[in-house]
């Protein structure tokens, strides 16, 4: 047994400094030998980038008016289709208008019985006033004559108003609709019994020719935002996005709350698109496509041919003119697709491995194949 294990130690020790020289002897680690593993590489270039962000929101109707009544009645007719396109000043509902109409009679009869009384009281007057002066009537009947005079006038001004009033209310037997826009459910039909400024609507009308859509940001996007746009609603692209794909015209973002949400330390964004063809429905789930910035000259470089070192720094392998690879430190910030965007320790013109790391070390002379890279995605 115990000359077994020294045969076996034997066969290992031999085995071990066999590979050994045949390490030491391989192509690629003789001395002077022209042997250059190929490696793959990716030339740097400026390149146009557009960086956007895509934020969830809902959808909303640019103009909104709950129909309600403002007098008390019955509803004797309703006079549009539901869910049918309404014009302003287009009239919904019929109330019934009976008991309004008489109280209108019952003011304008007031009103002329007013203006009969200040006729006989203003010819009093004037009589007075011709007498007083002769001595035909007392001071004080003269005085009295222009006090019922200023009552009778002013019992007509009282005459008018309720005749204004009156006239309102009847008017407002007409349920007219204040927007053009889409019309939604009627919640009463003819018949039911409706008060003057119910809490429900009789029904909703909504203008959807255009549309908000209501995100939220991170205030640091914001700030970032605001570098590259200080007008922000001039200077932002925005398109919409539903189930991920572009769809309709571009948008302008109209406001940019002044408050930032200490619970999310999010802004909030409203953005205005248009909706002609009323295809975008309110309460939609929709992502807004927002541009934060676009420059013409970026560089580039596959997040595979990028290390990450214990320090946090990152580093790539880059393959220098006399053909040699050494490691370089670089500075990134954002990711656009797979890349990195660089910001230093790159410029145009260098090559950067993009595989076969595995077999470089620093200073070996390599030989390079320009690898295939997918365009760079607009994001």
């Amino acid at each position: 047994m115990k000359r077994s294990y020294i045969i076996i130690a034997g066969l290992l020790v031999v085995s071990i400094a066999a590979w050994f020289l045949w390490q030491k002897s391989s192509p690629g680690n003789r001395m002077g030998s022209d042997f250059k593993p190929e490696v793959s590489v990716v030339t740097m270039k400026a390149e146009p980038v557009v960086l956007t962000k895509d934020l969830p929101g809902r959808t909303s109707a640019i103009r909104v008016a709950e129909i309600r009544p403002q007098v008390s009645g019955i509803v004797t007719k309703q006079f549009f289709v539901e869910g049918s396109l309404v014009k302003q000043g287009q009239q919904l509902y019929q109330i019934d208008s009976a008991p309004y109409q008489a109280a209108y009679n019952s003011t304008r009869a007031n009103l002329g019985k007013a203006e009969a009384n200040v006729k006989s009281v203003q010819a009093k007057a004037a009589r007075y006033t011709e007498l007083v002066t002769i001595g035909g009537v007392s001071k004080q009947e003269y005085d009295d004559a222009k006090a019922s005079l200023a009552q009778a006038q002013a019992d007509v001004a009282i005459a008018k108003s309720d005749v204004a009033t009156a006239r309102i209310n009847l008017d407002y037997t007409k349920v007219m609709s204040p927007i053009s826009g889409r019309i939604g459910q009627s919640k009463v039909t003819e018949g039911a019994l409706v008060n003057a400024n119910q809490s429900v609507a009789l029904a909703v009308v909504q203008q959807l020719d255009q549309i908000y859509v209501d995100v939220s940001q991170s205030s640091e996007e914001l700030m970032l935002l605001r570098k590259h746009h200080p007008d922000l609603k001039s200077g932002a692209p925005v398109r919409l996005l539903v189930d991920g794909k572009p769809v309709g015209q571009p948008g302008k973002l109209k406001f940019s709350d002044v408050t930032i949400n200490q619970g999310t330390g999010t802004v909030l964004l409203r953005v205005l698109f248009p909706n002609p063809n009323h295809e975008l429905l309110p309460g939609m789930f929709v992502h807004a496509r927002l541009e934060q910035w676009k420059d013409e000259q970026v560089i580039l470089v596959p997040q595979k041919s990028v290390s990450r070192n214990v320090d946090g720094t990152v580093s790539v392998w880059v393959v220098g003119k006399d053909g040699q690879v050494n490691q370089r430190p670089i500075g990134v910030s954002e990711i656009i697709g797979d890349k990195w965007m660089v910001t230093s320790g790159l410029k145009s013109g260098e090559k950067v491995v993009y595989e076969g790391i595995m077999k470089i070390q620093p200073g070996m002379k390599v030989k390079t194949v320009e690898a295939a890279q997918p365009a760079v995605p607009v994001r």
